[in-house]
């Protein structure tokens, strides 16, 4: 009985010791996607042409971020602007030097459920996030 014991508490933890680094590994990749995503959209919406990121965008964004794999449906984006002022309006570009703020966010889906082999439980409701801040370049014209 003993040596069971010893036998599936080693398996469980074998498992994990496997398989923990690759769930590791996707969870730093899915991190790094998004922050390379926040960083992309920041650097067009705060560009001289625009001084926003509207919807097709942002769509635009999800539709790219799906076809690494992550669910359209679990991409929250948070936009807004230094001053208050709307950061998502294409009649009303933010002027230039007006901080453009965007906040990515999506849910762990189960990545972290093998620690549960050795007693750690996931966080609960817990999401990736990637944010930034850039300043707007957007000069209107004459």
């Amino acid at each position: 009985m003993k040596q069971l014991l010893v036998f599936i508490l080693f398996s469980a933890m074998f498992c994990w010791l496997m398989f923990s680094p690759i769930y590791k590994h996707v969870l730093v990749i899915r991190q790094a996607l998004l922050q390379q995503e926040a960083d992309y959209l920041l650097e067009v919406g705060a560009s001289g042409r625009f001084g926003y990121i509207d919807g097709s965008m942002l769509a635009a964004s999800r539709d790219r971020l799906a076809a690494y794999g992550f669910q359209s449906g679990g991409l929250e984006y948070e936009v807004t602007s230094t001053t208050g002022a709307p950061a998502d309006d294409p009649s009303a570009p933010l002027p230039r030097g007006t901080g453009l703020r965007l906040v990515i966010r999506y849910p762990y889906d189960n990545l972290l459920d093998i620690d549960r082999l050795i007693g750690v439980e996931p966080p609960a409701g817990a999401r990736l996030s990637a944010q930034g801040l850039k300043m707007s370049e957007y000069v209107p014209s004459p």
